[in-house]
């Protein structure tokens, strides 16, 4: 199939062994009871296969909505699925499923990475000499500010190791507004932000920087924050301007067999209607990047 058929939310790609493996969340149970993750590979990220299972809910097993963006990372000769998961009498938070594959089948894997009495969603993982850290959104439940949090993981991703600290919130971009239909869905006065969807990533010329999405005057977007001393604990600076201004979010950057950079995000931020899309990323750093479509 072609990518414009693939119906999911956060895509998330992962080159291993010149293939490209796609995971995303399933468009028809996002907001609803879920049960499983799928995966699509690629040899030229044109035509695809699948969808291929990769984890479906066992009997039992706790988790039953929220399964929402998959993340998988190849780490000491094995596969880490990073990924939300929630039920109707526990928090969301963030877990991991193991596999010596791609494409499964995971099963579950350590603890919950996240506080759990917080509710936490879209969790991406980035090493720093060795250290592997949890970058993670605090989401507005608990607090309205948007707060997007870090927290140092054991080395065998298995538990965190410490306490979370805020990194920024979305409150403090300039181009971040809050959700205009807070109240009508959430049942929340006053002004919410959000955060979700971050993805940190190391640029050619050591710029380190994240991409993350919250709502902008028009709608759902991706911003970008850069790290002010190219640590990921930053600070971070917020840019001025939307990398991506409206109708797309919870976006990555990736990179192709030829090593340029590459940005996939979910567009329409319609329900139901949400595929994949690629973009070629262009510019020198990270205050002048631009996005051009793949034809």
């Amino acid at each position: 199939m072609k990518t414009n058929e693939i119906n999911i939310r956060d895509p998330y790609v992962l080159l291993h062994e010149d293939r490209y493996y796609l995971y995303g969340t399933r468009n028809e149970s996002c907001w609803g009871e879920a049960d499983g993750f799928d995966c699509y590979v690629s040899a030229d990220r044109e035509n695809w296969e699948g969808p291929v299972e990769i984890f479906h809910r066992p009997e039992g097993f706790w988790a039953d909505r929220a399964y929402w963006a998959p993340e998988c990372v190849y780490y000491r000769d094995a596969f880490f699925l990073i990924t939300t998961l929630g039920a109707a009498d526990r928090k969301k938070g963030i877990y991991v499923l193991h596999s010596d594959s791609p494409l499964g089948h995971f099963t579950p894997y350590g603890v919950c990475l996240t506080p759990e009495d917080w509710s936490c969603i879209d969790g991406t993982l980035f090493f720093e000499e060795g250290q592997p850290w949890l970058i993670f959104s605090h989401s507005f439940e608990d607090d309205p500010k948007g707060d997007m949090c870090l927290l140092p993981l054991k080395e065998d991703l298995s538990a965190a190791v410490g306490e979370p600290v805020t990194l920024f919130s979305a409150a403090e971009a300039p181009w971040a507004r809050p959700v205009p239909f807070a109240k009508a869905e959430f049942g929340m006065d006053g002004d919410v932000y959000f955060t979700d969807g971050p993805c940190v990533k190391k640029l050619h010329d050591g710029e380190l920087i994240m991409t993350w999405s919250s709502w902008s005057e028009q709608a759902y977007a991706v911003g970008v924050a850069m790290s002010e001393n190219g640590r990921v604990r930053g600070p971070w600076r917020q840019l001025e301007t939307p990398l991506y201004p409206a109708n797309g979010g919870h976006g990555m950057l990736f990179q192709e067999k030829d090593g340029s950079l590459r940005f996939t995000l979910h567009t329409p931020n319609d329900k139901y209607r949400e595929h994949p899309a690629f973009y070629k990323v262009e510019g020198d750093g990270a205050m002048h990047l631009k996005l051009r479509r793949d034809e």
